[in-house]
């Protein structure tokens, strides 16, 4: 059972330079005190209805973007000390730019280019990210079309040792040279050196030249030094869902990857692997949900340390009824408590998970709000499985174009919130920085 936080939220919405708003207040308790709300469209004041739960107090700041118009596909990355946005923008008819920029006091710092091409794999679900990595150095990928279209596309990895001013020669992590599906990249930092998975379609075209070999979708790993000398590339996981999202994690025992996993009855729940000894685990079900689908539902997980605790939200649509939850575990990813439903009824999913200096932690989705409309919603979450009212971050659509809302936590303890708006002629990147109010 979950339990809803009565004692809700102080909101408040701002915007720089008088530009209009799309962050809206969100829903609130019935407990109201009984002092009079001064202005209630810019200032809500809720009392507590049980001082045992857990509150969610907000204010939003919508920060000016350092995306220009036709921008899109955010990503956002947090080293624990700088904030990091990458994201796409149109250039001319074809031609794309991949750009970054580094969150700093006074706001965000002149856009850099990472590369630019004319042949980039463009994509709603499966985007381009930056990360930190080991001594300082930053790192980058994108995905490039092969020569054959459609899903032909491979990934591209760069490297900067001077914060971005100039990058590496692009290096590709698989070596298998087929015309096949390879994207859905997370990065991580393994001390000395970087780590990927990526999913990877190569034994489609495997199944084209032998019968035997099944048309599957794989999971897999490989480590770079930070000279660019490339690991050995591994198989984590043989059969997968062919276009979710992957997750990483950093846990004081080693690195953790989630994705949603394919059975051969076609159960497409969330996986968790550990690496342990230098071997990735086998996979296992973070919560067995039993999802029966015929099709990708392009819906990844999100993966999050808390301190001691690890969080683990999905998307699933088992048994006809979309829902959003959330597990913890308190062995870093070896056995995982009951799941709890964080939704608000007609969730989209997109979720993002965010650990806290506390033990909990915050994770946002898309809720639908009839039609076409949408709001990226969040609610805070403690490992026994309370939750907080439910906090409407901003107002957006729950079509492909929107894109994947990012959130990330700034080392003041602040969010950074991530999305494309579509409402305009020409889509743009926002971002809003969200104060968590103790």
């Amino acid at each position: 059972m979950r339990k809803l936080g009565g004692k809700n939220l102080v909101t408040k919405t701002k915007i720089d330079k008088g530009e209009n708003s799309m962050l809206n207040l969100p829903k609130v308790s019935k407990c109201f005190t009984k002092q009079t709300c001064v202005g209630l469209a810019l200032l809500v004041l809720l009392s507590s209805c049980d001082d045992g739960e857990i509150l969610l107090k907000v204010s939003s700041n919508e920060l000016v973007s350092p995306a220009g118009q036709s921008s899109g596909e955010p990503f956002l990355t947090t080293s624990g000390e700088e904030v990091f946005m990458s994201w796409l923008e149109a250039k001319g008819e074809t031609e794309h730019q991949l750009k970054f920029s580094k969150l700093e006091r006074d706001g965000w710092s002149k856009a850099k280019v990472i590369t630019e091409s004319d042949n980039f794999f463009v994509n709603w679900a499966d985007f381009p990210s930056i990360q930190s990595g080991p001594n300082g150095t930053l790192w980058a990928h994108w995905l490039q079309s092969g020569t054959q279209g459609g899903y032909d596309y491979g990934v591209r990895v760069v490297k900067s040792s001077d914060g971005g001013e100039t990058w590496s020669e692009p290096w590709t992590p698989h070596d298998d040279g087929t015309a096949t599906e390879h994207g859905f990249v997370s990065m991580m930092s393994l001390g000395e050196t970087m780590g990927l998975v990526w999913l990877d379609g190569r034994q489609f075209a495997a199944a084209e030249k032998d019968d035997s070999i099944a048309r599957e979708m794989t999971l897999r790993f490989r480590q770079v030094e930070v000279d660019g000398t490339p690991g050995i590339e591994t198989l984590v996981d043989g059969r997968v869902c062919d276009c979710c999202q992957t997750d990483a994690a950093m846990t004081p025992k080693g690195p953790v990857v989630v994705y949603r996993d394919r059975t051969e009855e076609e159960i497409r729940d969330i996986y968790i692997t550990r690496l342990v000894d230098g071997n990735w685990t086998a996979g296992e079900p973070v919560y067995q949900d039993n999802w029966n689908i015929g099709g990708c539902p392009v819906n990844g997980p999100s993966v999050a340390m808390a301190e001691e605790e690890l969080y683990v939200a999905w998307f699933t649509g088992a048994e006809d009824q979309p829902r959003v939850k959330v597990a913890t575990s308190l062995d870093m990813g070896k056995t995982f408590n009951s799941p709890v439903i964080i939704d608000d009824g007609n969730p989209a999913g997109r979720v993002s998970v965010v650990g806290l200096s506390t033990g909990e932690a915050l994770v946002s989705w898309l809720e639908r709000t009839g039609g076409e409309g949408a709001e990226v919603r969040m609610r805070r979450v403690s490992s026994t499985g309370e939750v907080s009212e439910s906090v409407a971050l901003t107002a957006t659509t729950s079509g492909r174009a929107t894109g994947f809302p990012q959130l990330v936590q700034d080392s003041d303890g602040s969010l950074v919130l991530a999305w494309t708006d579509v409402s305009v002629e020409s889509q743009q990147v926002r971002v809003a920085r969200i104060e968590i109010e103790n």
